[in-house]
């Protein structure tokens, strides 16, 4: 464990965690959040005291700055422990659920932005340390594609290693990704060869590094943060960004390798019925609707159904101006 408890409230919280874990679950955040929750009831209930409704209200309160989502996690924790100590008969408050999660609105880039996007970044100059810099503008080039050509999530691509890559066959092998799944990638024909000479160019500059996008410390993955720095500032240097009403992030890119999928299958008169499990088994999705409701957020996207339905003309007039009539 990564915290120590000091609460009379740390034997449950310690069986939890190590039941939690038993059965296969990571509980690292949840283990920060009973950390927490351990600091609050020292303060609240320190004569081991019981725990109740107004203490669970007082815990469960939103904070000034605080996200919904992070007080939702923080409601769990004090549920799954109450939960846990019921179990053992405790006799203790167990708070609700907090409510229904709300999905985030998406910003998912246009192809005419996504191309505008990698003009941008191909030609990206490079400031401070000369060497560094290059290096790291020609593994942006990669990266970002990843994301775009292969939908994969901003973790999975940034913490490849060299050893994940079966150029013969065209695999990624995605390992541990959400949900602690492992998953084939298979790459275009484009793909595999943009990856060949990129491996021979980051070996020669990097020979002892076994990550294929290493950081600033070459025996470290690129971090997180320079990803979303570099993206943030190569969208913000088009033309476009300042109309758009949301500023996209590079898991956006994720999204827009849905779009551009279903929008060609469904131009080619495919049946995306049938194939949407694929591509959500491609994704690592749970399920094809976790996969759709990338699509139907798209403004563009019932332009090319309606484009491709034979019926709708027939069955919905249209809507003539006011003034025409």
């Amino acid at each position: 464990m990564k915290h120590t408890f000091e609460s009379w409230l740390k034997p449950y919280i310690d069986g939890l965690i190590q039941q939690k874990r038993t059965d296969g679950f990571v509980y690292l955040s949840e283990e920060y959040h009973l950390k927490k929750l351990d600091e609050f009831c020292a303060l609240q209930l320190p004569d081991e005291a019981p725990i109740t409704k107004d203490f669970a209200h007082e815990w469960t309160k939103l904070k000034p700055s605080e996200s919904e989502t992070s007080r939702r996690s923080r409601v769990n924790a004090l549920r799954q422990l109450g939960l846990y100590m019921l179990s053992l008969g405790r006799d203790v408050y167990v708070p609700q659920h907090s409510g229904k999660v709300t999905r985030p609105v998406l910003y998912i880039p246009s192809r005419k932005e996504i191309s505008a996007f990698f003009a941008k970044l191909d030609v990206w100059e490079c400031r401070g340390n000369k060497h560094f810099s290059l290096r790291l503008a020609n593994e942006y080039k990669i990266l970002f594609r990843l994301y775009y050509c292969c939908g994969l999530r901003v973790s999975e691509a940034r913490l490849l290693k060299r050893d994940n890559v079966d150029f013969d066959k065209g695999i990624l092998t995605i390992l541990e990704s959400k949900g602690k799944k492992d998953r084939l990638v298979f790459l275009p024909d484009d793909g595999r060869q943009m990856l060949r000479d990129y491996l021979m160019y980051i070996q020669d500059i990097a020979p002892d590094s076994h990550w294929l996008f290493p950081g600033k410390d070459m025996n470290a993955p690129i971090s997180q943060c320079s990803i979303g720095a570099r993206f943030k500032a190569c969208w913000d240097s088009l033309s476009f960004a300042k109309n758009a009403y949301k500023r996209p992030t590079p898991h956006c890119l994720r999204h827009a390798f849905v779009v551009e999928r279903m929008n060609d299958w469904m131009k080619q008169g495919l049946d995306t019925q049938e194939l949407l499990p694929y591509l959500s088994k491609y994704l690592g999705h749970k399920s094809p609707s976790e996969t759709f409701y990338y699509y139907h957020l798209v403004d563009n996207a019932f332009a090319v159904i309606r484009e491709k339905d034979s019926v709708s003309n027939r069955v919905i007039p249209e809507v003539m101006d006011y003034e025409e009539i």
